[in-house]
């Protein structure tokens, strides 16, 4: 009997975006069961990829600025204008994303945030009312220093010497807002993490590896965001740093929720509201979710996890399809979301070549998951 499954993956980090992957799977898919109805719903939870999906959900126009990336470098970014909401959709990995920066030739006491500041004001120059931002994948671990001191914020230290790099905030004594803010624009942010900006679960100690800090580094990582922390509590009367997500993209979150008073919002909740998420499980009989990975972090919080408890919770079987699959089969029964998981690695080549040939690979598996639904369900 033809079925009428959802496919619904977020992006294979670093080899396939969400709308490739589903693209790929669905291509396996049919190999196997052709009859079956089959829709794609590409799926964002606020880091890179965002506004490609976004903008499709929205039927947002693709826009261009000239800015600069993290390392200071010309680009022209994309952005994406919806008039009829007066809404622009910012990706900031588009502009700060650390996949623009060539592999481990900037440290990120060298990066920071200031490129959005031209993206912002294109978008405020076309009329924008609101702001919906996702900020993951960032290069950057400043606070979002960068984008605050391009929007004319003032830091200084105890000699009234303006700080010019976010490394210098340890000697911060005070900020002074800008003569004019943009308090009049709605700004959303939505945040793939929930980790706040300080701490041995902040942005520096979590995710600064990643992007380039070493051991040595963090000292000197925390006591700025620190003291910068500190001031805004002092100056400005707020205490954001311990907030849900304040620590995403190397505490932009923080940045954006101190100084242009956007709110801080699950990015996953974000496309489920959009998507009509909930409305097309229902209507499924079969869900297929994936990831690069999926492993204990998948069932914590993460896109495709919340896509497969929210299955759960509706009674559709939800089939997880990975590039690496990395659960054990007692977690996944502890964790009971799954139908079943599969990945190319280690079912069917290594991690480097899942790697090296998604396309390749990844349609293959669809194919297998699809003979063991069948075999599975006799249908």
């Amino acid at each position: 009997m033809p079925l009428k499954v959802l496919i619904v993956p977020d992006k294979f980090k670093g080899t396939l975006t969400a709308q490739a992957a589903a693209e790929l799977i669905a291509q396996g898919w049919r190999q196997i069961r052709a009859e079956d109805s089959v829709e794609l719903l590409p799926m964002t939870d606020g880091g890179d990829g965002f506004g490609e999906v976004l903008s499709r959900l929205l039927s947002a126009n693709l826009k261009s600025t000239p800015t600069i990336d993290a390392a200071h470098r010309p680009i022209n970014a994309a952005w994406w204008w919806e008039p009829n909401r007066q809404m622009a959709l910012i990706e900031s990995a588009r502009v700060i994303g650390l996949a623009l920066l060539p592999p481990k030739q900037y440290h990120p006491f060298d990066l920071d945030t200031a490129g959005l500041n031209a993206v912002i004001q294109a978008a405020l120059d076309s009329g924008a009312k609101r702001l919906l931002i996702g900020i993951g994948g960032s290069a950057t671990n400043d606070g979002g220093f960068g984008l605050a001191k391009s929007l004319n914020w003032a830091f200084v230290d105890q000699h009234q010497k303006p700080i010019e790099k976010w490394t210098e905030l340890d000697s911060l004594k005070r900020i002074i807002p800008p003569p004019q803010s943009l308090a009049r624009t709605e700004i959303t942010v939505a945040v793939d993490v929930q980790n706040p900006l300080l701490g041995e679960v902040g942005a520096s100690r979590i995710y600064g590896p990643q992007k380039g800090l070493r051991s040595e580094d963090m000292p000197h990582a925390e006591a700025c965001l620190g003291r910068l922390a500190d001031v805004v509590q002092q100056d400005l009367g707020i205490m954001t740093a311990l907030e849900p997500g304040a620590g995403a993209a190397g505490g932009l979150g923080f940045g954006l929720r101190t100084f242009l008073n956007a709110r801080l919002e699950s990015g996953f909740k974000l496309f489920a509201q959009y998507a009509c998420l909930e409305e097309r499980i229902r209507a499924a009989q079969l869900v297929i979710t994936g990831e690069g990975a999926i492993d204990v972090s998948t069932l914590m919080g993460k896109g495709v996890g919340e896509v497969a408890s929210l299955c759960r919770n509706r009674g559709v079987p939800c089939v997880g399809i990975a590039g690496a699959a990395l659960l054990s089969e007692e977690q996944r029964l502890a964790n009971d979301k799954f139908h079943f998981v599969r990945g190319i690695a280690p079912e069917l080549t290594s991690a480097a070549e899942a790697k090296q040939n998604p396309s390749y690979w990844l349609p293959r598996l669809a194919a297998e998951a699809a003979t063991e639904w069948t075999e599975r369900n006799g249908k």
